[in-house]
């Protein structure tokens, strides 16, 4: 089912409304069983407050064990029962919740409180149709949910059934008819079945219940443009800029529309003004960026970024902007450009360099990405992560000596960098200095001992070499804590396996492997060697053929596999 940006609002205004259910009220016993003055250890009062004060200690565990023994003092106390299951979900023990809530619903299955709760949980673990039942249950025992109807309508919109969400915010109308949210979404649901009179008729009906809130305003200006109403739309951003001058938003669409429509002059005048308060309020910049980058209307962005530069032109947080902008529709000579217009001492400076570099990559020009970075160090000499990519550059053309200094300068300034130290060791590795690779992973995982990339890297090296098998067993298993479905990873522990003779453990991680990552040479060759310690031949020459297939260099050893294999055959 295809799921648009209604849909995702949809879901998160779900999510949001449940931070305000029941379960997250602030919460006191009933009030027929308060506690007297003087609370004895022995009471359920006594652990009642207990639990409560650690939960709001943030000592969840305490304050299970201080509710335990409270329904111990009371097991019929329903209250008590969802209480617990409240302090479960906070731990994200969904199954634990679950189960607490459903012996609470045996006794008594029509409990609003105890229905809202299990709505909840089922809705966490995405059975969908048993929330969407107990939210139904809820409002049939207490039609005054108001936050009830918002998250069934949202559930039945989420799944497509607009029907089903319709009648439901109809219902939230019928008992809430001064509810904004009820108006807003019967309007969306309108939307998304055509009927735009119905919407506009909704739309309308929530501003007058709420002029404050522009959301309508601007869904009516959607629903507009469908209609072909220019002097509607208009009207509407006029109306948004003249309750607040300074809505971003308003102005950057209005500027917008003013250029579709040939109306060159009115959008030059309101994206210059767009440039000028850029410099003084960053929102202006975020704003481009959710409208048109984060959607990637690229086009779009760059018209609205380049009407911004006469208020702006030495803006590096423009210019930053259009470069990326230009990459996203692929003119990456338009993109450099404007990259290389970022000046030092920008928030974007980095990721301009960065960006520039990986252009020139990207076009087979490594060199010209070399001196471009150590141009870009001689301006910033104390940025490490500019010695970092230029290293990466270095290995590349398989330069490594050069590749050492740069890398070694750069932890002159940080002995610390973790990604200095791990990209020198891939560097030893590639130069042949493997003992020098080892040592600099043992310093990754010495800084960054949950470090799974390193940890991984220590255990092959270890595997390959035919050494240490033990230690590269630990070292693997323990990255697989941190990514347990990484084929590279995965892959590794398989090759430990391999190396100790243990084949058919080897296979079924290998075979796991490939599985994950299918398309990698070294797996799919990994995966061929196991099969053939095991003298499945046929099996063992299908994955060194797919190995070939995508190796793009050092064919030689794997050719001579397939021969052997080959040749046998006959």
């Amino acid at each position: 089912m295809k799921i648009n940006h209604f849909k995702l609002i949809i879901f998160i205004i779900i999510i949001m409304l449940f931070s305000g259910c029941t379960f997250n009220k602030k919460i006191t016993p009933p009030a027929e069983k308060k506690p007297s003055i003087l609370i004895k250890p022995s009471d359920r009062y006594y652990y009642f407050t207990e639990a409560q004060l650690k939960r709001k200690m943030g000592k969840l565990d305490d304050a299970i064990l201080y509710l335990e023994k409270a329904i111990e003092k009371d097991p019929e106390s329903s209250y008590l029962q969802r209480e617990l299951a409240s302090l479960y979900l906070k731990k994200n023990d969904n199954p634990k919740a679950l189960s607490i809530i459903e012996r609470v619903l045996e006794k008594d299955p029509n409990n609003v409180e105890t229905l809202i709760i299990y709505g909840k949980i089922k809705q966490i673990l995405k059975h969908f149709d048993d929330a969407e039942e107990a939210y139904e249950k809820v409002l049939t025992n207490d039609p005054k949910q108001h936050n009830i109807y918002l998250l069934l309508g949202g559930l039945y919109t989420w799944e497509g059934n607009f029907d089903r969400a319709l009648k439901i915010y109809g219902r939230l109308i019928e008992h809430f008819p001064g509810s904004y949210s009820g108006h807003f979404f019967l309007g969306k649901i309108h939307i998304e079945q055509g009927n735009h009179m119905e919407a506009e008729k909704e739309f309308i009906k929530a501003l007058e219940l709420e002029s404050n809130l522009d959301e309508s305003r601007f869904e009516l200006i959607k629903l507009y443009k469908t209609l072909g109403k220019e002097k509607n739309i208009v009207q509407i951003y006029k109306d948004i800029l003249k309750r607040n001058s300074t809505n971003i938003r308003a102005a950057m669409e209005l500027g917008y529309f003013y250029y579709k429509k040939g109306k060159a002059k009115e959008a030059e005048k309101i994206f210059k003004d767009l440039g000028k308060r850029s410099i003084s309020n960053s929102g202006v910049i975020k704003k481009v960026y959710q409208l048109f980058m984060d959607q990637k209307e690229y086009e779009a962005a760059i018209i609205v970024l380049k009407g911004m530069l006469p208020g702006a032109p030495d803006s590096s947080e423009i210019h930053y902007l259009i470069g990326i902008a230009f990459d996203g529709i692929k003119d990456m000579d338009m993109s450099m450009m404007y990259l290389k217009k970022v000046v030092p001492g920008s928030r974007f400076y980095q990721n301009a360099a960065v960006h520039i570099a990986f252009i020139y990559q990207e076009q087979g020009k490594i060199r010209d990405a070399i001196i471009f970075l150590k141009n870009v160090i001689k301006k910033v000499p104390d940025n490490p992560e500019f010695m970092n990519y230029l290293g990466s550059f270095y290995e590349d053309i398989e330069e490594f000596e050069n590749a050492e200094k740069v890398l070694k300068q750069g932890l002159e300034i940080d002995s610390e960098n973790v990604d200095l130290h791990f990209r020198l060791g891939i560097v030893y590795d590639k130069w042949d200095r493997k003992d020098d690779s080892i040592e600099e992973m043992k310093k990754v995982i010495r800084l960054e001992p949950k470090n799974a990339d390193a940890l991984n890297y220590l255990g092959y090296t270890y595997a390959d070499l035919g050494r240490n098998l033990d230690e590269a067993e630990h070292l693997i298993k323990e990255a697989l804590q941190y990514k347990p479905d990484d084929g590279y990873i995965t892959d590794s522990l398989g090759w430990v396996y391999f190396k100790k003779g243990l084949y058919q453990k080897a296979l079924k991680l290998l075979k796991r492997a490939v599985e994950l990552v299918p398309d990698d040479p070294i797996i799919l060759e990994h995966l061929g060697d196991a099969y053939l310690k095991i003298s499945d031949k046929e099996n063992a020459l299908e994955y060194y053929k797919r190995s070939l297939q995508q190796k793009k260099e050092d064919k030689e050893d794997l050719e001579k596999k397939i021969r052997a294999l080959t040749e046998e055959e006959f």
